[in-house]
C-alpha cells in the first residue's frame, strides 16, 4: 500500500483557508475548521462520465468495506422503499441480541397466526413455509429470513424476541440511530409495503458494512446457497452468488413502490467491496448493474494510505488550556481507495465543534477527517486527541473567553449581512 509523502502528514489548522498540495496523481486540500464545517454531502444527480462510470439504476453506491471509502454514488441519499433489503436491519437486531446473550440460536419461537397469515403460505409472498403454531429455532428462522427471504420467519423473530412486531420496530429504529443511520425509518420487520419503510442506498451500504465487520460468524449465512424447511427446498435469492467470483452476500428486494434492489458484497484479491442498487424495473437489470459496478470497482481502484496509525493528522483549537491547540490522530491507519490511473482529486477537512474545552485526555474523540471526491464524501474517519491538555491559567482562560466573545459578535454580524 502506497503512503502519501511526509509533507502531507499533518493538516495544519488553517482558519477558514485552503491549502492545496499536489501529489503524483493525488491532490489534497486541507482545512482545519474552527467550529462546525458547512460543506455539503451531495450525491451525484445522475450518471456522469467524469465520475468514471455510468449506471442505469436510479440510486446506487459502491463502498470499500475495509476503509469505508465511497468509490461511486448516484442519488445515494434519496429515500426509497428498501423492500426485502430491510431484512438486513431485522437481521442486525437479532445478531446484536445473540451477541449480547439476550437470546440463543436454539431458542424456539412460535409461528403465530399473525406471522402465518401475513408472511406464510397464505400471503402469496416470499416465505419459509413454516406451519402455523409450530415452534422454530432462531437459527432456522434466520436461515429462512436471509436465504429464503421468508416474511413469516422475520415476523416470528420479531414477535419472539420483542413480544410484538410494533415493539421490534421500535428496537430497529433505536439500533439504526445507534449505528448512525439517521434517515432510515421502519414500519415492519419484513420490508412488505408500508409508508414508514424508507432507506437510502448509502445507509443500506453502511448497514451491510457493519454486519460484515461486526458479525463475521453470522455473515456466513448470506452465502448459503439453499435451505430446506417443511420439506420445501428454496435457492438463495441473491443472483450475485452464481454470477461473480468472490460474491458471498447479502440481500435482494422488490416491491412495486421500491422497484428491484440488491445489496451485494464480494471479495477479490483480498479486497472486499459492497454494492447497493435500488429502483430498477427488472430483476435481471439489478443483478447485471450490481455485477458491473463491482467489477468496475475491483478493476479500477486500489488502497492508498493517507495516515498511519497514531500519526498526527492535524490540530484542533483549545479553549482555556495550557496549550492553544491539541494534536489529532487515529489509532487505526486511515486508508482510502483511489483510481489505479492516478488521476484523483480529493479534498480533506478536519471537522470538529470547537474550540475544544480543556482539560483534554489522550484518546478523547475530538472530530472527524472528511475526504471529498468531487462533491461527494469519499471517506469519514474519527479523530482523537493524541496528547493531554491541562487547564490553563486564569489569564489564559480570560483571554480565550474574550476572543470567543469577539468572534461570536463577528459571526452574528456576518449572518445579518
Amino acid at each position: 500500500m502506497t503512503a502519501i509523502p511526509s509533507k502531507l502528514r499533518g493538516l495544519a489548522p488553517v482558519s477558514r483557508g485552503i491549502l492545496v498540495i499536489g501529489l503524483a496523481g493525488l491532490l489534497v486540500a486541507s482545512i482545519g475548521l474552527y467550529g462546525v464545517a458547512g460543506a455539503a454531502n451531495n450525491s451525484v444527480q445522475g450518471a456522469k462520465k467524469e465520475d468514471g462510470y455510468e449506471i442505469d439504476a436510479p440510486t446506487a453506491i459502491l463502498i470499500d468495506a475495509k476503509s469505508g471509502s465511497i468509490l461511486f454514488e448516484k442519488n445515494a441519499d434519496e429515500l426509497r422503499a428498501p423492500s426485502s433489503m430491510l431484512k438486513l436491519m431485522t437481521a442486525e437486531v437479532i445478531f446484536d441480541a445473540l451477541t449480547q446473550g439476550k437470546i440463543k440460536l436454539d431458542d424456539e419461537y412460535r409461528i403465530t397466526a399473525n406471522a402465518w397469515r401475513k408472511g406464510g403460505a397464505p400471503s402469496g409472498g416470499s416465505t419459509m413455509f413454516a406451519e402455523i403454531n409450530s415452534k422454530v429455532k432462531v437459527d432456522d428462522l434466520l436461515h429462512g429470513a436471509l436465504i429464503q427471504s421468508g416474511n413469516d420467519a422475520c415476523i416470528a423473530l420479531a414477535e419472539g424476541s420483542a413480544g410484538s412486531e410494533r415493539d421490534f420496530v421500535e428496537i430497529m429504529g433505536d439500533r439504526a440511530r445507534a449505528l448512525g443511520l439517521t434517515k432510515s425509518t421502519f414500519g415492519n420487520p419484513t420490508g412488505l409495503p408500508d409508508p414508514n419503510n424508507k432507506m437510502t442506498v448509502r445507509e443500506l451500504g453502511m448497514l451491510a458494512r457493519h454486519i460484515i465487520l461486526t458479525y463475521p460468524e453470522y455473515y456466513k449465512l448470506f452465502n448459503e446457497r439453499e435451505f430446506t424447511w417443511n420439506k420445501i427446498r428454496q435457492q438463495n435469492r441473491n443472483p450475485l452468488l452464481t454470477m461473480l467470483e468472490g460474491a458471498d452476500g447479502l440481500k435482494t428486494g422488490f416491491t412495486k413502490e421500491g422497484g428491484y434492489g440488491l445489496v451485494g458484497s464480494a471479495v477479490q484479491n483480498g479486497q472486499r467491496l459492497i454494492v447497493v442498487v435500488n429502483g430498477l424495473e427488472d430483476s435481471d437489470d439489478r443483478a447485471t448493474e450490481a455485477k458491473k459496478l463491482l467489477e468496475w470497482g475491483f478493476r479500477n481502484f486500489e488502497p492508498r494510505m493517507l495516515f498511519a496509525a497514531d500519526q498526527g493528522v492535524g490540530y484542533a483549537r483549545v479553549f482555556g488550556g495550557e496549550s492553544r491547540s491539541v494534536k489529532l490522530s487515529s489509532p487505526e491507519p486511515i486508508n482510502i481507495m483511489v483510481p489505479r490511473s492516478g488521476s484523483e482529486k480529493l479534498i480533506a477537512r478536519i471537522v470538529y465543534n470547537g474550540p475544544v474545552r480543556a482539560p483534554i485526555q489522550p484518546g478523547q474523540r475530538i472530530g472527524t477527517l472528511k475526504v471529498w471526491r468531487n462533491n461527494n464524501i469519499a471517506l469519514e474517519a474519527p479523530l482523537y486527541a493524541a496528547e493531554s491538555i491541562g487547564p490553563g491559567s486564569t489569564t489564559r482562560r480570560a483571554i480565550d473567553g474574550a476572543s470567543e466573545l469577539v468572534i461570536g459578535l463577528f459571526r452574528s454580524g456576518a449572518e445579518k449581512l
